[in-house]
């Protein structure tokens, strides 16, 4: 096929003259990013109204072009790690994304009634799906990739990076809030000898952390996180406190407060942004994370005052970005298994979820705490552990 026949061809797919497709190739130029163009994160058109759609509706708008096939690009995650990194973002504001944001920053979208949405539409997928994606262990959270070589190795290092801030010892009783698969809780009852209560909203996760062999000191609740009032040794959070939302910040906090003993140590592991006043991607919160609300440094140290002493803050969030693309390269490659149950379509979104995430990661735009708190402080100062 010759060059001119291939222009004529996209002439007739989009129309390169509109002032919305200059407009588009202008700003994303800005990114060294190009329509059509040859790097591996150019935007490949493929069907018209991508930018329309965009600038009508931001993410919300370009996730779902994607999702119908309108556009690709061979490396996603490089395409948005561009994007990002030239926070173009800022720059495109659609006046209809404007009711997302007033609905977030007024109403409580993680109330206790709307908070098991998430669990049934998210983490109820499938624990054969999601067996196949993560890694042995089902922690579906972020590794720690400091020595490790591959997704397994980062999230036992990720696992006991956490006991060993925790200062874990035997006997100990821990609570963890937003349990998931049961990862943390088996280890840290295999390898340290404590006990374990944990909490979560999600169905196919209780009944499958139940079902596994060996959890005498391991005891699974389906439950929500604002209904506890036992007092534990230590408290763990790993990957909850994004569904918790900005109205509940101070509550989570409290609950933790009265669950924990008054010498007891909790670690929170969380996703973070760099700036308070933003709102929760729109694509993200209707099609991964319904009610999703990533919270920044500024709220959490609001929702803490005088209630815990940040002994540490360490942040990894670069790793976010490995354990994003091996999660995405287990999805590849076990899609046959479920490509008939689930549909192209679904392919397409998954793909955009982990590799759009995985850029974020990349360009630093998102952030992945572990704060390490005491109620009264830890006398002689706390020793951080890497």
């Amino acid at each position: 096929m010759n060059m001119q026949h291939t222009t004529q061809e996209l002439q007739a797919v989009v129309n390169t003259d509109s002032r919305l497709y200059r407009a588009a190739a202008d700003l994303l130029a800005r990114a060294d990013i190009h329509l059509n163009g040859d790097a591996a994160w150019d935007m490949q058109l493929r069907k018209p109204g991508v930018p329309e759609r965009a600038f009508a509706s931001g993410n919300l708008g370009l996730g779902e072009a994607y999702m119908d096939g309108d556009w690709d690009a061979g490396q996603l995650d490089e395409f948005f790690a561009h994007l990002l990194r030239a926070r173009l973002g800022d720059e495109v504001k659609p006046v209809r994304l404007a009711f997302h944001a007033l609905t977030a920053r007024l109403f409580n979208l993680q109330s206790e009634r709307r908070a098991w949405m998430v669990g049934k539409e998210h983490y109820d997928l499938g624990n054969e799906f999601y067996a196949a994606m993560l890694d042995p262990r089902m922690t579906y959270t972020c590794g720690y990739w400091k020595d490790a070589s591959n997704l397994a190795e980062a999230q036992e290092a990720k696992l006991d990076l956490v006991c060993r801030k925790l200062r874990l010892e035997p006997g100990m009783r821990v609570l963890d809030i937003g349990c998931g698969w049961g990862s943390f809780m088996r280890y840290a009852a295999e390898k340290y000898g404590v006990q374990c209560v944990g909490v979560t909203i999600s169905k196919e996760q209780a009944e499958y952390a139940r079902s596994l062999p060996g959890g005498a000191n391991l005891d699974f609740r389906l439950q929500d996180y604002r209904d506890m009032h036992e007092r534990f040794d230590r408290i763990v959070s790993i990957g909850m406190f994004e569904h918790v939302g900005h109205k509940n910040h101070r509550t989570y906090m409290e609950v933790a407060h009265r669950c924990l003993e008054d010498d007891g140590l909790f670690l929170l592991h969380t996703i973070g942004k760099n700036k308070r006043q933003s709102t929760s991607d729109p694509w993200i919160d209707k099609y991964i994370f319904p009610n999703g609300d990533l919270p920044s440094i500024g709220q959490i140290g609001d929702a803490m005052d005088d209630l815990f002493v940040a002994e540490d803050l360490h942040n990894f969030g670069a790793d976010y970005d490995k354990t994003l693309m091996a999660w995405h390269a287990n999805f590849e490659q076990a899609w046959p298994r479920f490509a008939d149950q689930l549909g192209e379509r679904f392919r397409r979104m998954w793909s955009y979820y982990l590799l759009s995430c995985a850029g974020a990661f990349r360009a630093r735009d998102l952030q992945l705490w572990q704060w390490v708190l005491s109620k009264q402080g830890v006398l002689g100062g706390y020793q951080r552990v890497s």
